[in-house]
């Protein structure tokens, strides 16, 4: 079982120190920050509502709600959109939206064979994406945590180009990790031990880098999947990622669950040995090495980590739309030893949603119906819960993406930490 560690952060300035003496003011002062964060955290699930819809949805008052809007715009958070109309009787009532659109989070995925570095504004809209292809393993954590600080460099450089401000930035990596630490605790994929991942690569970035997280791309992926919709039924699911290896994690009463390390229980039909020590690890059968070794012989340019892993896997792709028998017969296994280990986290978890992200969602038409079938077949009673699979529509960048939310969360949870805007002039722009 992975412990994944987490510690707290924070900043106290002059006005922390002058509240501490007065608790009456720190309390009213804390309350404010948490019900700006509660509204911001409704617009983000629930898209553009009315202060008056929101005023329910959070069970403040209504006025407190419209004091504490007008601050969230004046800090360049959120913005007023259309009249709602819809079934009004009377005036109708002015949305408002997240805005946000000078404020980014960085998301930075190192994977075995890849390295993706996204950013989102506050509505979750990419605004800068970068990728290459990168041999992990066959570098030292040195040199690849240096891979990785070029390209966050480069897109630290082009938002503020655009006239952003990244607010924080999230180390996304496979494996057990140590939030608090910033260290990867065991990552077997690339070869890992104890890397302090997060102080190697602040000390890259310099001292003017924003802050910087640390993440296991399986729970990325579920956040990111959990954000995907604003709106949508998705408080309860499991995220399954398949790479190199398969890793994955949950959200229930929309709250990642940590803590797992499901590319390790014991389902390889073969017994193989697996990069953590062990036999017949589960993503030994279903891990993106056991597709090529399975469909394509060691010399095949599928094999080849300097190409981007997004071209191998549509050449892959290809070839089975084209009815290749060899590279069919490859997903067929990999459907079957799929659905086996997806049952067992049916019968301990019982999620109503199960995703497949990483290169299973590439392959989606060819592994979900499988999957599907069986965990039907499996239902004990006719009338039971089904348990719904599908395919992330998110792409390769899904753990960059999360990590991106996480960078950004910070601002969710106190949105006093941004400071007032100057009011515009007469006929200028909202900045």
């Amino acid at each position: 079982m992975r412990q994944t560690q987490r510690g707290t952060t924070g900043t106290v300035g002059p006005a922390g120190a002058i509240l501490a003496g007065h608790p009456e003011v720190a309390d009213k002062a804390s309350l404010r920050r948490t019900n700006l964060g509660v509204l911001l955290r409704h617009l983000r699930e629930g898209g553009a509502q009315s202060r008056t819809h929101l005023a329910a949805a959070s069970g403040l008052p209504k006025a407190t709600v419209s004091v504490l809007v007008a601050e969230l715009i004046q800090r360049g958070l959120v913005r007023e959109g259309e009249l709602d109309r819809a079934g009004a009787v009377g005036r109708p009532h002015r949305m408002v939206e997240l805005d946000g659109r000078w404020i980014c989070g960085v998301g930075a995925e190192i994977g075995p064979d890849h390295l993706t570095v996204l950013a989102l504004d506050l509505r979750g809209d990419v605004v800068h994406q970068g990728r290459r292809p990168l041999d992990v393993p066959a570098l030292t954590p040195q040199a690849a945590l240096h891979e990785v600080a070029d390209l966050v460099a480069d897109c630290l450089s082009a938002v503020a180009g655009r006239g952003m401000r990244a607010v924080g930035i999230t180390l996304v990596t496979q494996g057990s990790v140590d939030s608090a630490a910033g260290t990867v605790t065991v990552a077997t994929n690339f070869g890992w031990r104890d890397v302090r991942a997060v102080p190697e690569l602040r000390a890259r970035l310099g001292r003017h880098a924003p802050p910087v997280l640390l993440e296991n791309d399986a729970e990325s992926g579920a956040l990111a999947e959990y954000l995907a919709v604003p709106g949508a039924d998705t408080r309860e699911l499991v995220y399954v990622t398949g790479g190199i290896g398969a890793g994955g994690a949950g959200i229930s009463g929309g709250r990642l669950l940590r803590g797992s390390e499901i590319g390790h229980m014991k389902l390889d039909r073969l017994d193989r040995p697996c990069g953590c020590g062990r036999t017949g690890c589960w993503e030994v059968a279903v891990g993106l090495q056991a597709l090529l070794d399975a469909a394509a012989d060691p010399a095949d340019r599928v094999h080849d980590r300097s190409v981007d892993l997004a071209e191998r896997l549509g050449d892959l792709l290809a070839r089975a739309d084209a009815g290749d028998p060899r590279t069919l017969g490859a997903l067929a296994a990999v459907a079957d030893d799929l659905a086996l280990g997806l049952s067992v986290l049916v019968d301990v978890l019982n999620p109503p949603r199960i995703v497949l992200g990483g290169y299973f969602a590439v392959f989606g038409r060819y592994l979900v119906g499988p999957a599907q079938e069986f965990l039907d077949r499996r239902r004990i009673a006719p009338g039971s819960q089904q348990v719904v699979v599908s395919a992330s529509g998110l792409g390769l960048s899904n753990a960059a993406r999360g990590g991106a939310h996480l960078a950004l969360e910070g601002i969710f949870q106190d949105p006093s930490d941004v400071p007032l805007r100057p009011e515009p002039a007469d006929g200028d722009g909202p900045w």
